[in-house]
């Protein structure tokens, strides 16, 4: 490290009396590692990594990898930025990165700039070979490729790649493990299509890059044309099975593997899922799942965002005594997530959440929402929340418009009960109560620990006149929260202040849940 500064130093005194133009400056990179010396050279995988390492240093900076970072004290030996995992010529895996000391005059990765890792799981979609089939038919297999990766893209959960790069596997038979190298992918969708007059059937295969095995098969039928006019389901099948899938098997791999050997995305999606779970073992899995990421990727916002909403669902479940200690807590996560990216929808989505369900400030949380749906328009979960908030301000109308908008834009999200849940809530609100009965029984199908949507149901049923079911219903609340009353609800609950949070006080009276 002192002899790249040094060096600086010498180009930099060298440089004043030169004009611009003929100027030299030092691009340095640093690695520790073992290396062998004779008296030609030197070698060793190290040596080729520092000189790939220097790729990223700007005129007049120097970086290093982790293993010379940890060697480091930060702001006693150097000043140290974290650039992020980056990706290299020839070297496999990405490589950790720090920038030592003040950024040049013309860095290749600008302060604050560094490229936060996409912490979606990467899935490519090889067209489907044709077998026999109508004459006519022979890019039916591209065709329905294409159709699948537009549905795809439009999900959340998976990073999809483009169609571009996947075609010329479809034209030959590459084992999975070249597939992964050429395109990055943990997942593959190959398979094969025929078709006979107007129908379609489909053979698919969802393959694990990294193991190899197939994590899910299945067969499907459709309409030639009803696919491509979007009246036959077949797609949506599909893309359902995929998503289902692809979460159950990074989930298996969260609660399975030591977390330092986990791959980033398996972590945040596992995390996520464990912890709307909500069984106390998955729930702190979570948190823990969350705090590895979040330390192992400081410069990324949304380990942060789903920390905050972790603390806000402790406090919804039950296991939190202390309702501002988790508030702040959340609060200070959600802090670091714009504090890193301050235009992170996903982070403005999460302190809305905080303040409307922990320090109830409903104008502060609409503002959150609010600011969200600016940056992007599509996020669902900020649609979901903000209906939620509309539900709380007795709101009816607006509360299912914005639920229901959340529900159009992620039809085949993972955590769909979490929605329709909080559409049911919206739904009460309107008092539509069949509507508000209906979602409630489809998320619990998907969930039924989720004690919210219990509560909703025994609303909706009591309200029906199904106060025997409603009964039933409240027996199975208590065995998971078995301290639930209705002064409990009111203390808990955003709505308490509202008509809707007292409607539901009264419909819980009604059904013999204790003062």
């Amino acid at each position: 490290m002192q002899a790249a500064h040094e060096l600086h130093h010498y180009f930099d005194d060298s440089n004043r009396s030169l004009p611009p133009d003929q100027q030299f400056h030092l691009r340095a990179g640093l690695n520790a590692a073992q290396i062998y010396v004779d008296a030609i050279d030197i070698y060793g995988s190290g040596v080729n990594l520092a000189a790939r390492v220097a790729s990223l240093a700007g005129p007049g900076e120097t970086t290093v990898t982790a293993e010379v970072h940890d060697l480091l004290t930060a702001g006693l030996d150097a000043d140290l930025e974290d650039l992020g995992e980056c990706y290299l010529k020839h070297i496999a895996q990405p490589v950790r990165v720090w920038r030592v000391g003040p950024v040049g005059p013309a860095p290749v990765i600008q302060q604050g700039d560094a490229t936060p890792q996409d912490l979606r799981p990467t899935i490519a979609v090889i067209p489907f070979a044709a077998q026999g089939g109508e004459a006519g038919h022979e890019m039916l297999g591209e065709a329905l490729a294409d159709e699948v990766i537009a549905a795809l893209s439009r999900t959340s959960e998976l990073h999809v790649i483009s169609r571009l790069s996947t075609t010329v596997f479809g034209q030959r038979t590459q084992p999975i493990a070249d597939i992964r190298h050429h395109l990055g992918a943990n997942y593959v969708l190959s398979g094969t299509c025929r078709s006979s007059q107007t129908q379609v059937a489909l053979f698919v295969e969802l393959t694990d890059t990294r193991s190899g095995l197939v994590v899910w098969a299945e067969q499907l039928r459709g309409q030639v044309q009803g696919i491509f006019l979007d009246d036959d389901d077949l797609i949506a099948r599909l893309v359902a099975g995929i998503t289902s899938s692809v979460m159950s098997s990074e989930l298996e791999r969260g609660r399975t593997q030591a977390l330092p050997t986990l791959e980033s995305h398996t972590l945040l999606l596992s995390a996520v899922s464990l912890m709307h779970r909500l069984s106390r073992a998955d729930f702190e899995r979570a948190k823990a799942m969350l705090d590895h990421l979040a330390e192992r990727m400081p410069r990324h916002p949304l380990p942060h965002a789903s920390l905050a909403q972790w603390h806000v669902l402790k406090v919804q479940q039950g296991w939190a005594t202390d309702r501002q200690l988790q508030a702040r807590l959340a609060l200070d996560s959600t802090r670091r997530a714009l504090d890193i990216r301050p235009d992170c929808a996903a982070a403005m989505t999460a302190e809305g959440f905080v303040h409307v369900n922990l320090l109830r400030d409903p104008d502060a949380g609409m503002q959150s929402y609010e600011q969200a749906l600016q940056i992007n328009p599509n996020d669902s979960v900020a649609w979901l929340l903000k209906g939620t908030l509309h539900a709380f301000r007795d709101e009816g109308a607006a509360a299912v418009a914005d639920t229901g908008r959340a529900l159009n834009l992620s039809p085949l999200d993972p955590l769909k009960y979490f929605y329709d849940s909080l559409a049911a809530t919206a739904a009460l609100a309107a008092q539509d109560y069949k509507l508000a009965h209906t979602l409630a029984l489809r998320s619990l199908r998907a969930n039924r620990t989720h004690t919210s949507t219990l509560r909703a149901l025994i609303v909706a049923q009591t309200m029906l006149g199904d106060t025997v079911a409603a009964r039933e219903t409240v027996a199975q609340l208590h065995q998971l929260e078995p301290d639930f009353s209705v002064s409990s609800f009111l203390a808990k609950s955003a709505s308490n202040m509202s008509e809707l949070g007292q409607r539901c006080a009264q419909a819980f009276r009604l059904v013999g849940v204790s003062e």
